[in-house]
């Protein structure tokens, strides 16, 4: 897909398995599929937003427009990248990177989610080790946050194995309902000292202004 007045569409991700891109709409319909199919067990809900709580076809669209709402909001002042990940060349899962006054702050924070059926087999952490190096590599970021639930040990142990410390806590209302998240901290000598996951970037210089960099 040639994309002249949006590059970030060339912007391809890769690590031995993976490979990370912003979706086209084909790739974003087979994203939207996965979602459907559930990313989480019933009883569990890892969201500060809750929308996996609506019915598989809603959470579809909701996927897709979301998606395509990054796009459509993006700033060089505030910019939200969401990837479709891929393995295989079918898509198991979506990776985001978000940032605001990047420029100033060099932070950028991650959130993401792989379909249950391809969960315990060490995607989430080889995803988010993809976009860590967009981030600080890529992009030049001093330091990368994320948050999880306390109850929500896969997803703490994809950043403690990547070498995230903890940032402090903080309360969210989900569902009606206070939850704890532990807020998470990857500064760039820890991201170098815990590199593991061989990682490359290709269509980075296209798109280098959009991101503020």
């Amino acid at each position: 897909m040639e994309a002249r007045f949006w590059p970030v569409y060339g912007l391809r991700i890769t690590t031995p398995r993976l490979e990370l891109r912003l979706p086209d709409l084909r790739l974003l319909d087979e994203l939207a599929a996965v979602a459907a199919d559930g990313v989480h067990a019933p009883d569990a809900m890892p969201f500060t937003v809750p929308w996996t709580d609506e019915p598989p076809a809603d959470r579809a669209r909701a996927t897709f427009q979301h998606v395509l709402g990054t796009v459509a909001a993006w700033r060089p002042e505030k910019w939200h990248l969401s990837l479709a990940v891929l393995r295989d060349g079918k898509v198991v899962g979506r990776q985001d990177l978000m940032a605001a006054d990047f420029a100033v702050t060099r932070v950028a924070d991650t959130g993401s989610w792989v379909g249950l059926a391809h969960q315990g087999q060490g995607i989430g952490t080889e995803m988010r080790a993809a976009v860590l190096h967009l981030a600080f590599a890529g992009l030049g970021a001093d330091s990368a946050t994320s948050a999880a639930m306390t109850d929500n040990p896969r997803s703490l142990g994809v950043s403690r194995r990547l070498g995230y410390r903890p940032d402090g806590l903080t309360v969210a209302s989900v569902r009606g309902r206070a939850r704890t998240l532990r807020r998470l901290r990857l500064d760039r000598a820890r991201w170098e000292a815990h590199r593991t996951v061989p990682v490359e970037v290709a269509g980075l210089e296209p798109c280098r202004a959009l991101f503020g960099a």
